[in-house]
């Protein structure tokens, strides 16, 4: 048996859809992915950020769609183009996010609430509904929904996004449950913060910044190609027996 890096964490022959793939996390996923051999499928809402991405990654094995992967029609429409355009999808990233306010309950109003679970939950679910037939007829697939540690504990500021990701969570544990007889494994990946424009005002102002290193054991924000390598493991053939995982990487801050 040939066991190496190459063989184990292989993704070729796999094809993979990422949402919020322009920057960031998912464009590190996009990344890692291509390396491992597979065909990406990347989406954002803009489009000249996409596809120069797209071109930049590989013109040969990455295609980029704009739109809005909280928006029911657009979903379909983003599934039936990956599936069409590779023969297939087995490996889905939820990856998009929003976050448009920060403050207290108190402060948030239903258009925020709608928003932030419209994209941070309902594109999740119809995208990994629509995925689900596409995966079953291909043998199985692999779905990783990227979370927050603010799921698993609320975060100052964050009520909404808290929420939102809470939600994720035991979506993810549901499809788990529901779809392990069809070899479709679901997986949570719950960052902490991570040096991203998405997060930027956590780390770049530096009174931010002490309060929360100082509750980091390794003492640092992390990487996107920290979350990126999580989510290689997630969609190759290494986590087979992986499924209902909610997995933090988050420096040890919620030891």
């Amino acid at each position: 048996m040939n066991i190496s890096p190459e063989t184990i964490f292989s993704l070729h022959g796999k094809v993979a859809l990422i949402t919020g793939a322009s920057k960031g996390i998912g464009e590190a996923i996009a990344r890692y992915f291509i390396a491992a051999g597979a065909k990406v499928e990347i989406n954002s809402r803009k489009h000249d950020e996409i596809t120069r991405l797209a071109t930049e990654i590989s013109p040969e094995n990455c295609i980029g769609i704009a739109g809005n992967a909280g928006d029911s029609e657009f979903c379909k429409y983003l599934i039936e183009t990956t599936a069409l355009k590779f023969g297939g999808i087995d490996i889905l990233v939820n990856n998009a996010a929003t976050n448009p306010v920060y403050g207290g309950l108190l402060e948030a109003d239903v258009v925020a609430f709608n928003k932030i679970m419209q994209v941070n939950v309902k594109g999740p679910f119809e995208l990994s509904n629509l995925v689900y037939p596409i995966m079953k007829r291909r043998g199985g697939g692999s779905i990783i929904n990227i979370s927050s540690i603010a799921g698993l504990s609320p975060d100052p500021g964050l009520g909404l996004y808290s929420i939102s990701k809470a939600a994720l969570n035991m979506l993810t544990k549901a499809q788990a449950k529901e779809w392990g007889a069809d070899n479709i494994r679901v997986n949570a990946i719950c960052p902490g913060v991570i040096k991203t424009k998405f997060s930027r005002m956590l780390w770049e102002n530096e009174d931010n910044f002490r309060r929360i290193t100082k509750n980091i054991a390794i003492n640092r924000v992390g990487t996107v190609n920290e979350i990126a390598g999580l989510a290689l493991y997630l969609a190759s053939d290494a986590s087979g027996y992986t499924t209902g995982a909610i997995i933090t990487a988050d420096g040890g801050t919620t030891i």
